[in-house]
């Protein structure tokens, strides 16, 4: 009775974990675990940049542009913003980012929340809404989403500086 108890047990876990996400072991042998949204955003991320030509001719065109990270540490974001300035809207957000899944993904996630919204509305987001939006990240992947909130707001300053 012991061994079906413990083998019921051990398969609802599994299948809890399965249907958290996809199952990554950290080069500690840690478990994480990335929700069906982060690896959506991962495999096919939103308003990305896929060659360097794309970005080199956007950025000709972009009202701000805002990076933040180091290539020292790891992930890099690099955010270009157009604005309706009669509305001051954001109507488009692209991204060029070199990181890992969670970087990529909350960069993704990030540019589709701001699209449509004012700068001022665009400000307020936080990495937690970020994350939030994600369905999680593992926590030692926070600090993706506050790079990507990071990059938008220098994006925006960028924008408020040449418009003056």
């Amino acid at each position: 009775m012991k061994a079906t108890t413990k083998r019921s047990t051990e398969t609802v876990a599994k299948v809890k974990k399965k249907s958290l996400g996809v199952d990554v072991t950290g080069h500690r042998g840690e478990q994480w675990l990335y929700t069906d949204k982060v690896k959506d955003h991962f495999f096919h991320p939103r308003n990305i940049f896929y060659t360097e030509k794309e970005a080199q001719e956007y950025e000709q065109k972009a009202d701000g542009i805002g990076q933040v990270g180091s290539p020292q540490c790891g992930d890099v974001m690099r955010i270009y913003i157009k604005v309706d300035k009669k509305k001051n809207i954001i109507t488009s957000c692209k991204f060029k980012t070199f990181g890992c899944a969670s970087a990529i993904a909350s960069t993704s996630i990030m540019s589709e929340m701001v699209i449509g919204k004012t700068l001022e509305e665009a400000k307020k987001i936080t990495p937690q809404d970020i994350v939030k939006a994600l369905g999680g990240l593992p926590a030692r992947k926070i600090h993706c989403s506050v790079l990507g909130d990071q990059a938008l707001r220098a994006a925006i300053e960028d924008y408020e500086k040449r418009k003056k």
